[in-house]
Order: structure tokens, then sequence, then C-alpha cells
């Protein structure tokens, strides 16, 4: 009967256990605005095959990134994911796996958390890397608790060119902690100087690249205005294949890097799940949430591996613990560590070239056509193009055409932010010269 719903007596006899009169009395602290109150059109039986062929029709009214041409971006962007990624990956071993709660038993799960570390330290220029968070806007939700530890300051400044969902998730997570986040307005020119803006109240002062709108910039003086300050820099990377293409973090003096690594062996999935990835100075290390797996030798001298370091509300009192985050996105982050082993040092450079060279072709075509003005002069995949009209309206007379011609800035920032007409585009070396073709067509189409 493992799988069979219970019986009535079985309910029954639950509710008396627990001291209740009905299973409705567990939802009571739930508002009744928030209840549903009627039943939903579904059967209330139907065979296996029936619920196949129904959830098979519902998924095939979605148009995908992979059905025709897909400028989409914004935070979510695709790529080629080899097939050795979702073969390894499925095995039985990893595909079960969960936290190592006695970690000296899961040497398998330990060297790959290693080897991922290992590799986000490399990319992004660090000194350490955590295993893994749920994704990169939480990622940034804890650069910003952290920075709040280091410095025992409380303010936040959050850049113009940080995504809003980033923002959003960050102020959400310090909402009712003594963190004041100082979001500045969309930075559409790539201009922005906040370093004249921190003061000894500031924390750290929270920056993206390349930007929202695309920009690549060199963040060099504003790390040296935020040393100067007692203030700590974290750099957020929504695009991690930018990385083997633009200057590292490390090397323009950040403190904190915190990135989202869905680009590298996992699919777009429709939002998730994702892998944040969480880099920092060693001097910050056991400021830093989440897990270190490290290296070391058994007693016999042989190669192993352990939990070096664990500051989840799991594993230690939570009021000693750095983060509540309470997994690391584990499969995820496999897919990245195969993903990136794949490609070696040099091929990852390869893939952000192409992906580089693509955005020029695009970005130069755009450029040409009338009513379309491409915002940043630096980008690496994804830019930002101001159109004559409604960025939302193009985009959905495109979608009638089976064209995803990218995302609206006002979806993210909203109807009043001043950038109705603004939006972003992006390709990848999945981008094809006919897909450039659809989209210019289009765009010139709605624009006349």
């Amino acid at each position: 009967m493992r799988y069979l719903p219970l019986t009535d007596n079985d309910r029954a006899e639950m509710v008396t256990a627990i001291g209740v009169d009905a299973v409705d009395d567990l939802f009571a602290d739930v508002p009744s605005a928030a209840q549903f109150d009627g039943s939903f059109d579904l059967s209330d039986h139907m065979a296996e095959y029936q619920v196949e062929a129904n959830i098979g029709g519902m998924a095939a009214r979605n148009f995908t990134t992979a059905d025709g041409p897909s400028f989409l971006g914004a935070g979510s962007y695709r790529h080629h994911v080899p097939a050795a990624v979702d073969h390894l990956v499925q095995r039985g071993e990893f595909l079960t796996s969960y936290t190592p709660y006695q970690p000296e038993i899961s040497q398998g799960t330990l060297q790959a958390l290693f080897e991922f570390q290992t590799m986000v330290a490399l990319i992004t220029g660090m000194d350490v890397a955590n295993a893994s968070m749920y994704d990169g806007a939480t990622s940034c939700a804890e650069a910003v608790l952290m920075a709040q530890r280091v410095t025992r300051r409380r303010k936040a400044i959050v850049s113009g060119g940080v995504h809003p969902h980033y923002r959003e998730a960050t102020e959400t997570q310090s909402r009712y902690l003594d963190i004041e986040i100082d979001a500045r307005m969309p930075d559409l020119e790539g201009k922005e100087d906040l370093s004249g803006d921190i003061d000894e109240d500031t924390a750290c002062v929270v920056v993206q690249n390349p930007g929202v709108f695309g920009h690549v910039r060199d963040f060099s003086p504003l790390a040296e205005a935020c040393h100067s300050a007692g203030a700590l820099l974290v750099v957020v990377v929504t695009e991690v294949v930018s990385l083997g293409a633009i200057r590292p973090p490390a090397e323009m003096g950040a403190d904190i890097v915190v990135a989202e690594g869905q680009s590298l062996g996992n699919a777009q999935g429709f939002g998730g799940p994702y892998v944040g990835l969480f880099a920092a100075r060693e001097k910050y290390v056991r400021h830093m949430p989440g897990r270190l797996a490290g290296e070391t030798v058994d007693e016999d001298g042989r190669r192993g591996w352990v939990l070096t370091l664990s500051t989840r509300e799991q594993h230690i009192r939570r009021e000693k613990a750095t983060s509540n985050i309470c997994t690391n996105s584990g499969l995820c982050a496999l897919a990245f560590t195969i993903h990136l082993s794949l490609l070696g040092e040099q091929g990852f450079r390869d893939l952000a070239k192409l992906n580089h060279a693509n955005a020029v072709e695009l970005a130069d075509r755009l450029d040409a056509l009338t009513d379309i003005e491409v915002l940043p002069q630096t980008y690496f995949n994804e830019f930002a193009v101001r159109l004559g009209g409604s960025a939302a309206v193009a985009v959905e007379t495109l979608a009638a055409h089976n064209i995803l011609a990218g995302v609206p800035a006002s979806r993210l920032f909203g109807p009043d932010a001043g950038v109705n007409d603004i939006l972003l585009v992006a390709v990848s070396e999945l981008t094809q010269p006919e897909d450039m073709d659809a989209l210019c067509a289009g765009l010139a189409e709605v624009a006349a």
C-alpha cells in the first residue's frame, strides 16, 4: 500500500493522535485570502497513460529556447551541455547522494566538491571558494551578510548595474536584520561612480560585471576606494562563461565574488535548479557561508578529503552559523565541474571567445538598423539595445512568430523605471547566422 492514498480511518487516527479535529485545522495560521476555496478542474482518477498524455499536451504548449531563435538572457543562458555531463550526473551514486553528515565516508562526494571549489577559485582568481550555494542571487545576499560580519558595519551600496532579482533577494534576506540596502537606479550608460558615496557606515559595495545592461567595466578604482574606507567590494557575475574572456574580479581587487554557475553543465530548466558560486579572500574564510571541502592525508599517508569548514546551521549551533542555507546544490555543482573539466582552460577561453564574437556580429547588425541603438561600448555576450518603442510589445510581436527576441528591461525593473524601450539581447555559441537574420528582420519590421 506504499503509493495508495490514506483511508478515512487512517486520517481520523492521525488527527486524533496529534490533537486536532480535522486536517483543515493544521492550516489555521494561513490567512483565508491565501487559501483556495473550491475544487480544481482535475479528474478524480485517471490511468497512468492518460496522465502522461495530458501532461505531454500541456508541455507541448511551451515554446522553449531550443525550439527556435532565442536571445533570452538576463541571468539565464542557453549553452551547449555535452552529453557526457548528463550521462555522468545521472549515475546512481551521484544522483541519489545528499549532504555527507559523516563526511569522511563520502570520499567521492568530497573530492568532487574539492575539484569544484578549485575551479571556481581559478576562474574568479580568488583564494578560496565554498562548495556552492542555491544560486547567484542567494550568493549575493550571503555576500552582503558576510561583509557585515567582517566590517561590523550595516550599509550595503548596490549598484544600478546589478540584476534586480539579485538586489531583491538581498533585500528580502536582510529585511529583518540590521542592514541597510542602498540600491541605486538602473545604470543604463555604464558610467556610474560610487566611490564618493562610501562612508564609515558602508560594509560593502556590490557591483556586477558584466552589468545587467551588458557593460564590462574595470572596478579597480572602486576597489581602492572601498579599501581606503574600510569597506569590501563584492563583484557579481551572472554569466560565468564571461570569466573565460574578461579580467577576473580578483585582479580588480574584489574581496568577495559571487556568480551564477548555470551556464556550465546546467540547462535553463524554466528557471532552475541553478548553482551559486561563492569565493573570497583567504583572510575572510571563517566568515564564509556554506561548506568547504579540503584535501588531507590519512594515517597511512594516502590522499583523502575532509569537510574542512562547515558553518551551516545544520552542523553547528544556530546562533553560531554564518548561513541557514541548507544545501549546496551538489548535483548542479557536479554538472558544472564535469563540463568545465571537459572544456579545460583553453576550451573555456575558446568558448568565451566564440560567445563574444557572435555578440559583436549581432550588435553590429542591430546597430545598423534604423531606430535601434546598442548601448554598451564594451560587452561580453549580452547587451542592451534601445528601440524606437516599447520593448515589451516588440517581444510579444516577435514571440507570435516563434522568435524569442530577448528580455524587456521593464520586466526586470518595472514599468516606472524609465527603461520601457530597452531590450536585453543575449547570444551564445549556439546562436546561428539564420537566428540573427530572423531577429534583425523581425525588429526592423516592428520598428517600421
